[in-house]
């Protein structure tokens, strides 16, 4: 996979697909750009795909200290700028998310359509993330793999779906904990309820039914602040678009295509 420079940060992404419009697609906390391999052979008929693996994951650069939400927003501009990549269309997951409302807010002139999937204007309690730091940093990522995956997929994908679950738990687990933890702090320190009112791009907000992360009322705080913004819940977990592939894809493809 390519790589590109961005000051103290090293990218590793993946640009692939034949169609005019190019679609950037942003990760969960903990993975890396091949969450989005379900999506990819739909997708790629249809846009330029732009994936990468967010500051701190994957084999991008693990730099020091705790992120934020506008680093990480930021890094993206400097990837569309570094792949002149003038406006784009744009779908993030979780954090993946939180990156998306952060470019809506502030870099509406890159943005055509936004999709934001699994996530909210704000997530967990403070105690909570500090909590999850403390055990990355001093047990490693094994000591928190169980209990996420429980709050990605529902107990029925679980038992049904072994091989899908089992790698997402070892793409989980291959994380950094640094990496990890400096995320961690980008959320936990994230609160844009006041900011999304100013989104203006054309707004698609995907949730699961069963989403004990991001439950439907953070996706229908969402849509009810983005002006014009539809919603639509799928009968999924947090990664939605692993555990109802299909349906995802298809409703990303029609709203971006209408």
């Amino acid at each position: 996979m390519p790589f590109v420079e961005l000051g103290d940060l090293q990218t590793c992404y993946e640009l692939a697909g034949e169609g005019r419009a190019a679609l950037v697609l942003s990760n969960s906390l903990g993975t890396t750009f091949s969450m989005w391999d379900p999506q990819m052979p739909q997708l790629a008929q249809r846009f330029r795909v732009l994936r990468y693996d967010t500051r701190g994951h994957g084999r991008s650069s693990v730099t020091p200290g705790d992120y934020t939400i506008e680093q990480l927003g930021r890094d993206v501009i400097a990837l569309l700028d570094a792949l002149k990549l003038d406006r784009v269309h744009f779908c993030g997951l979780s954090m993946g998310g939180m990156i998306g409302m952060w470019l809506g807010v502030h870099a509406p002139e890159r943005l055509d359509r936004l999709v934001l999937c699994n996530t909210a204007a704000r997530i967990g309690t403070r105690e909570s993330w500090n909590a999850r730091i403390t055990a990355v940093r001093t047990e490693g990522m094994r000591s928190v793999a169980a209990g996420v995956m429980e709050r990605w997929f529902t107990p029925e994908f679980r038992d049904a779906c072994l091989q899908k679950v089992a790698q997402a738990q070892q793409m989980l687990e291959n994380s950094s904990p640094e990496g990890y933890a400096a995320n961690c702090a980008a959320i936990r320190d994230m609160d844009q309820r006041a900011e999304v009112a100013r989104i203006t791009a054309r707004t698609l907000v995907i949730c699961g039914t069963r989403d004990p992360v991001t439950p439907p009322s953070e996706s229908q705080f969402l849509t009810g602040r983005i002006r014009g913004a539809t919603g639509m819940e799928l009968n999924a977990a947090h990664l939605s678009n692993v555990e109802q592939a299909e349906a995802f894809t298809d409703a990303v493809c029609s709203f971006l295509s209408r």
